[in-house]
């Protein structure tokens, strides 16, 4: 799947204030202004080559065969947005592409952006999902997982899930150029069970689309200190020291007998 952008420009309606004189505040308001309705415009998709090659109209007896029921217009003209939504691509949707805008009610009132016509690039597989962590996490304390994967479609967000409990908020961003990325946070409290083991990120892409769907990260737990770490190594040296001493003290004892 994948979008497709280009402007257009629209008319827009302003109201003209002036400046304050003295005390008094002097608004000057045009009495009839030139409007154009966004409802009025037509936008269409075509091949660059042959403007009757039509990919998207609101009239599907006019899109061509092989975009029939798969192209969607999900930007909204009176935003100046025209991005046009193409589903199950294939690999004959090279493009270019080029946008049209007519008005319903003129004859005459029509242009076609052959000078900024949109190409796409096809890939043999998606995007593999990455995964941010941290090398080694605190017993008892908690941490923080990171997988995100870059898509060409908002309309149809990648799912993302993880294969350890714990507490996962997602999040999407925009990051130009026809690219989305949506991030999902996990966070959970490592146990000393957790050590050696690894967490995996899976990702789910809408459609049939290939490609590695899953990023995996070891997991080394650094166990909490507790009275026994202190205690154990004080007492082992405790002991050491005495056992030499004893040692010394019979030694001496023996020689000076």
């Amino acid at each position: 799947m994948g979008v497709l952008r280009a402007g257009v420009l629209m008319y827009c309606l302003h109201v003209i204030c002036a400046g304050v004189f003295a005390d008094v505040w002097k608004v000057h308001v045009e009495s009839e202004m030139k409007a154009l309705p966004s409802d009025r415009i037509r936008a269409i998709w075509h091949m660059k080559d042959n403007r009757d090659d039509i990919i998207f109209h609101k009239d599907p007896t006019r899109v061509k065969d092989s975009f029939k029921g798969r192209t969607k217009q999900i930007g909204s003209l009176g935003d100046s947005n025209c991005s046009l939504e193409i589903d199950e691509v294939k690999n004959h949707d090279n493009g270019p592409y080029c946008f049209r805008v007519e008005l319903e009610t003129s004859q005459k009132d029509k242009h076609s952006f052959v000078e900024n016509c949109v190409s796409i690039k096809m890939i043999e597989q998606a995007s593999k999902p990455e995964l941010q962590a941290e090398q080694s996490v605190q017993e008892g304390e908690p941490a923080v997982f990171k997988c995100s994967v870059r898509h060409t479609c908002p309309s149809y967000q990648p799912t993302l899930t993880w294969s350890h409990a714990g507490k996962a908020v997602m999040s999407y961003k925009d990051i130009s150029h026809g690219n989305w990325e949506p991030e999902s946070v996990l966070n959970f409290i490592p146990q000393k069970e957790d050590d050696h083991t690894s967490i995996t990120c899976t990702v789910k892409h809408h459609g049939n689309v290939k490609g590695e769907m899953t990023a995996t990260h070891p997991i080394f737990v650094k166990e909490q200190a507790t009275l026994s770490h202190i205690l154990i190594p004080v007492i082992s040296g405790l002991g050491s020291a005495l056992l030499v001493g004893l040692l010394c003290f019979f030694i001496i004892k023996t020689r000076y007998k």
